[in-house]
């Protein structure tokens, strides 16, 4: 047998339509795509969720025909092709413990010796609970072709599952599904690529199933969130070679980004408040209630700096003269805006200057929060910094947690997360790379945050659009071509239920590429509810809403929280280990 390329190698994403029940017809059929990507050179191709069955069961009494065990029939069938072909195979199907009879939603991994490892799906979708009980781990697996992880559909949807296996240093994250409910690639699927610096390959099935759309998009997606090869609509596969030495440098925008993470920041990760009714939970003991909320007019600014605080400080009030004559309550400035983003220390200031006094000054007057970064000396010690203003002057100042290659050449960390609670809802603060670790805007969803607010000076590309998809979808999911179909700032909103108010820089000679947003915090609602500015300096407005009934329960997605309450925190202790950083 030949030894498979350890680095460089072709790999393929089939789709394909089950037929419910029909499970015979569909082993062969899929064994058809399988074998004829391994013809093509494909030396791991990847199925999709639930391909051998179909997917939407009524009770365990409808699956249960159809489940096996791993290993059993299908996967034997499998190998032969693995083997004869020198390949790895991902396979979905439901499976059956022997021992204990409970049924899962799995996918197994087959190489050219056999059985590799098993992925049960951990994260359940409203499907699953009906017949399948949830898995336990989630592994990566050390193959001749690099390091894999395997989830499945719903699990990508938190940020926890595909940190998982990045932490266990996995290049490829297979990812097998039966995505449905918007146009593909999924958003949160490139996001899962770019953020961890793997390669995704994406096995969706496509078609209609008991009233039930499916997307299709199978894809392989590059680790800087760029998709590689993707086929729309229709049963086949899609090919694209991979590179895992890419995958190994381990960086994301130019940083590093697993040397850079902050475990001792993270401690909440694998608390689950939202088990609980949030307006009981946050509030128990009479201490830290939830603020009302209230519907509101908010703002950002996308804009460049120069070195001149002054100069500066006069292009910001030029904006919040806009922002107030549109009825703006809060208006948020990029990273540094106050005193330059290139100019390192050099033009630092302290928390009591005539600058900083000169803005809480004018949200005291005008009755408006403002949010601004800037280079903070306090000590002989320098900090990048953004302080949040209001109606009573100075409410709070945020020193960035995550510092990125520019930052240490002069700035400290920071070591506390920060959060207010006004009359707009509970306000969290990030800066710029602290938004490139997921952990960031879910530490502070799990604080109770309605909105967070990032003032970034974020270079490089992060956003990339989609041509338009064949497959019918149901109003008002869109079909057509989109130049903003993923923005990966966009999902901080919707995987937390927050309000992501995200204020970049613009300033394209040094790749500060702009793409700022406000963004809502449903990730299912269509059309979107944000708004957004593209490359040049501008501003934009939104209204929110952080209100609830007058009830004792959530009545608003960022006061529920419900993709918090489906974490499974049980997991996630690794997320919060310390690391050793890379020399």
């Amino acid at each position: 047998m030949k030894q498979i390329l350890k680095n460089k190698y072709k790999v393929a994403a089939v789709q394909y339509e089950p037929s419910q029940f029909k499970k015979d017809y569909n082993i062969n059929s899929l064994i058809k795509l399988c074998e004829e990507a391994a013809k093509n050179g494909a030396k791991l191709i990847v199925t999709p969720e639930m391909g051998t069955t179909g997917y939407c069961f009524l009770d365990r009494k409808e699956v249960s025909s159809l489940v096996e065990p791993i290993p059993g029939p299908t996967t034997k069938k499998f190998y032969e092709i693995a083997k004869k072909y020198n390949c790895f195979i991902v396979i979905g199907f439901p499976e059956v413990d022997e021992e204990t009879q409970l049924y899962y939603n799995s996918a197994v991994l087959i190489g050219p010796k056999g059985i590799v490892g098993k992925h049960r799906k951990s994260h359940s979708y409203i499907a699953e609970p009906k017949w399948s009980a949830p898995g336990q781990d989630h592994l990566v697996f050390d193959t001749e072709i690099g390091k894999i992880g395997i989830l499945i559909c719903m699990d990508i949807h938190f940020i926890e599952t595909a940190r998982l296996v990045a932490l266990q240093k996995a290049d490829i994250i297979i990812h097998i599904s039966n995505w449905l409910g918007e146009r593909t690639p999924g958003p949160y699927w490139i996001s899962r690529a770019f953020e961890n610096c793997c390669y995704l390959i994406e096995g969706n099935r496509w078609g209609l199933e008991r009233t039930v759309q499916f997307s299709g998009g199978s894809c392989v997606i590059n680790p800087d969130g760029s998709i590689a090869s993707v086929i729309d609509k229709g049963d086949g596969v899609a090919y694209a070679d991979v590179d895992i030495s890419w995958s190994r440098k381990r960086q994301v925008l130019n940083e590093k980004i697993f040397d850079d993470r902050r475990p001792e920041m993270y401690l909440n990760l694998p608390t689950n408040p939202y088990l609980w009714n949030p307006l009981d939970f946050f509030g128990l003991y009479g201490m830290d209630p939830l603020p009302k909320g209230k519907e509101s007019m908010v703002s950002i600014v996308q804009m460049n700096t120069t070195n001149n605080v002054k100069q500066n400080l006069k292009k910001i009030f030029k904006h919040l003269q806009i922002a107030k004559d549109n009825h703006s309550e809060l208006v948020v400035f990029p990273e540094l805006a106050l005193t330059g983003h290139l100019d390192k220390n050099k033009s630092a200031i302290r928390k009591n200057s005539s600058e900083i006094l000169q803005l809480a000054n004018y949200a005291n007057k005008n009755n408006l929060y403002i949010c601004c970064g800037f280079a903070e000396e306090e000590k002989k010690e320098f900090y990048n910094s953004s302080i949040l203003f209001g109606p009573e002057g100075i409410i709070g100042i945020y020193r960035k947690i995550h510092l990125n290659n520019e930052d240490k050449k002069w700035a400290s960390e920071g070591n506390e997360w920060k959060y207010y609670d006004t009359k707009i809802g509970r306000i969290g603060l990030m800066i710029g790379y602290d938004a490139i670790f997921p952990e960031s805007a879910r530490c502070l969803g799990l604080y109770g945050c309605d909105l967070v607010l990032c003032s970034s000076a974020q270079k490089g590309t992060f956003t990339h659009g989609h041509k338009g998809s064949d497959i019918r979808q149901n109003h008002p999911i869109p079909m057509g071509s989109d130049p903003n179909h993923w923005n990966h700032f966009r999902i901080r909103g919707g995987e937390n239920n927050i309000y992501f108010l995200y204020a970049n820089i613009s300033d394209k000679k040094n790749n500060y590429l702009g793409k700022s947003g406000i963004f809502g915090p449903d990730p299912f609602k269509f059309p979107r509810e944000e708004s957004l500015i593209h490359d040049d300096e501008d501003i934009t407005h939104l209204k929110i809403d952080t209100s609830n009934l007058d009830t004792n329960y959530p009545t608003n997605v960022v006061r529920d929280k419900f993709m918090m309450s489906m974490r499974q925190p049980q997991h996630y202790i690794p997320l919060i280990k310390h690391h050793q950083k890379s020399k």
